[in-house]
């Protein structure tokens, strides 16, 4: 793993999580939280992203699958403030717009230590239940992984819908969207903190 990597564990009555992270990476991806969608969405963060990327949870599937996202969301955002320790020399800012098939989707993102989430993607249904009886991934649940990820990472994080009638493709294109443009801002390109209060925090 590379010098700019972090692990780190989330334990609750609700889930267990563990996530390592590689900003510096190649796009190695092991994911398993029990929700197929879920797991198929995080490899698309990894690999676009150009992160080495593990992510195991454990959750109360059997009551839904929000309190898995969420606390998956909130310790991957923990790995990813860690890993970027003091953000010296970082682009910090990133925009793209990614399409899949008929989805356009812009994201835009600031490493600038303040969380703010505005996410304007559609709502409707996506995937079958898993074939074991767990819950299948409501598309509602994507927002709440962002934020959660956005709250704990100190990230301004824009997702915008410009097109797009295929749920599952509307979803992609936003993992695929937010993982380009966070491979953007992460690279290291100066030295310094770009920020003229020295610090992004």
């Amino acid at each position: 793993m590379s010098a700019r990597s972090a692990s780190r564990e989330r334990a609750t009555k609700e889930t267990r999580v563990r996530v390592s992270l590689g900003l510096d990476g190649t796009g190695q991806v092991e994911v398993a939280t029990g929700l197929p969608f879920f797991d198929h969405m995080l490899a698309q963060l990894g690999r676009h992203g150009g992160l080495d990327l593990q992510v195991l949870a454990e959750g109360d599937l059997d009551v839904d699958a929000h309190h898995t996202v969420e606390d998956v969301g909130l310790v991957l955002g923990e790995a990813l403030r860690e890993a970027l320790g003091d953000k010296a020399g970082v682009r910090r800012f990133a925009s793209v717009a990614v399409p899949l098939d008929e989805a356009l989707i812009e994201v835009a993102v600031d490493l600038s230590g303040r969380p703010y989430l505005v996410y304007e993607v559609l709502t409707g249904a996506v995937g079958d239940a898993h074939p074991l009886g767990t819950p299948g991934f409501e598309p509602q649940l994507a927002e709440e992984f962002w934020r959660a990820l956005v709250t704990t990472a100190g990230l301004t994080l824009h997702v915008r819908q410009r097109s797009g009638r295929n749920t599952h493709h509307v979803l992609e294109a936003s993992f695929k969207a937010v993982a380009r443009a966070l491979r953007d801002a992460v690279r290291v390109e100066g030295v310094g903190v770009p920020s003229t209060k020295g610090v992004l925090s």
